[in-house]
This record gives C-alpha cells, structure tokens and sequence, in this order.
C-alpha cells in the first residue's frame, strides 16, 4: 500500500492492525555520463513499492535527495548537509510513530547515506520510540551481484546499471557504456584509494575522472531483472522478520546486574 495515494479514511484499518512502514531513500546525483541522477532513489522506490505490496505493508513517498557532497563536483548533484538529512528523517519517522508505527526499514540505494540512517535508527532505539534498519539492497545478495558482473564497481558501474536497464531503460544511455568504462576506473584499486593504510580521497573524481567505477559494458536489462527479483524477495524476508518481532526484543538489552544505584 502506497501511502500518499490513500485518503485518511482508508489507511485507518491498517494503522490498526500493523506496526510497520517502509522508507525509500536515495540520492540525486551523478551516475556518470550513461545513468540519470535519479538512478539511487529511482531503484529505492521501486524494491520499497514492490516489496510493500507482496508482503501488505506501507510505503511511504521516497527521500529524493541525500547526502551526496563527495559527488558535488559534478553537475546537477544535489546534496543536503549530514546532520539536516540526520534530522529531516528522524523527524518524518517519528510522525509516523503517532499513528502507531514503530519499525521502520529504511530501504537505502545510496551509499553516501548508510551511516546516517543507522544513527538516526540508534536514536530511536534509545528514546524506545521504534526500530528503524537501514537495508541496502546490493548488500542483501552479494552473491548474485558477483557472479553476474567481474567488475561491479561500487557506484555507477553495471549492477546500478542493470538495474535502470530492467527500471527505467528510456533514461539510460546505452550508446554511453564503453564510454563510462573507459572514462572511469573498472577497479577502485588502480586509484590507490590508500596510502600507507590511510584513504587518502573524499570525493568520487579524486578516483574517477567521470565519477563512476566498474565495467558497465556488462549491464544488461535481464541481469537487472535478475537483481531486482532477488532483491526483493531479501526486502519481503527482512518485513515479514521484523514484522514478527515482539517490540522488546528489538529494543536495548538491560544493563547487567547489578543495576546501576541499585544499593542506593
């Protein structure tokens, strides 16, 4: 169930028998010269819908823009400063808490975002308001994603392609991908992205003179079809897990004995 298309009325009688909303977030930014900057929230909304409506759960309208400043060098990236983005997403979970919500998946296609949303989830634990996980939805099938492609590259490279290939195939420019390959770097590695044990770039061009890594010349539509299934049956098994959680065991472990003043 997509939220922003019920009216009040008719989202009462899920508020009243489920606990659970989904998230998509993503990013506008540079893909490379091939990808639509749309690529990261583009592929969030669609696994959050698909997923939603298999298991019956809500989603909610995605998170366009993330934080995406190491991509800023490029034009059209859009980016929203760490501890905004921090808050903006706590403060839209926690509206949703008031209408019964209290776990939450974030589901995330943006690397740039993971470690912000784990914090915003870590704050909501504490204060015992909900249980929010950040799901990434390449790291839910490694497996697949290295037997599909030799070189996955971690941002822009065959796996995100294959995926808008399979999504939204009329915003990907085919004719580009020899030129996305041979204008990036197939390995990270051949950057020198450490030196002496310490990374020594911030930003994706400090690596990549076109922002993007990876052979993306073995993208194919049916190999994005391949992700997006498997993908989604990760997401359906991840809701319908903590969906059956009682809302305890996801909270805090008690401090051990013995408790704190408690000889006071």
């Amino acid at each position: 169930m997509y939220l922003a298309d019920q009216a009040w009325p008719d989202l009462g009688s899920y508020f009243a028998e489920e606990s659970l909303a989904v998230v998509p977030i993503g990013s506008t930014e540079q893909h490379g010269p091939h990808l639509p900057e749309s690529t990261d929230h583009v592929i969030a909304e669609h696994l959050a819908r698909e997923a939603a409506d298999r298991a019956g759960y809500l989603c909610t309208p995605t998170v366009n823009v993330g934080v995406s400043m190491h991509h800023r060098q490029f034009h059209g990236t859009m980016s929203v400063d760490p501890p905004a983005f921090r808050d903006y997403v706590e403060s839209m979970t926690r509206s949703l808490t008031h209408h019964g919500i209290d776990r939450v998946v974030y589901v995330n296609a943006h690397g740039g975002n993971m470690q912000h949303l784990r914090e915003v989830g870590r704050r909501l634990r504490e204060d015992r308001v909900a249980f929010a996980v950040e799901w990434m939805w390449d790291e839910s099938i490694p497996d697949l994603v290295n037997e599909l492609f030799e070189h996955n590259g971690p941002h822009g490279g065959p796996k995100e392609t294959a995926m808008l290939q399979y999504l939204d195939g009329d915003n990907v420019h085919d004719d580009r991908l020899e030129q996305a390959r041979d204008g990036g770097r197939v390995n990270l590695e051949d950057g020198d992205p450490t030196i002496h044990g310490a990374r020594n770039y911030y930003d994706a061009i400090d690596n990549s003179p076109n922002g993007v890594f990876g052979d993306q010349t073995d993208a194919t539509a049916e190999k994005g079809e391949q992700l997006f299934e498997a993908a989604t049956e990760q997401l359906v098994a991840l809701l319908e897990w903590l969906d059956g959680k009682p809302f305890d065991d996801l909270m805090a472990a008690p401090h051990v004995d013995p408790q704190p003043g408690s000889r006071r």
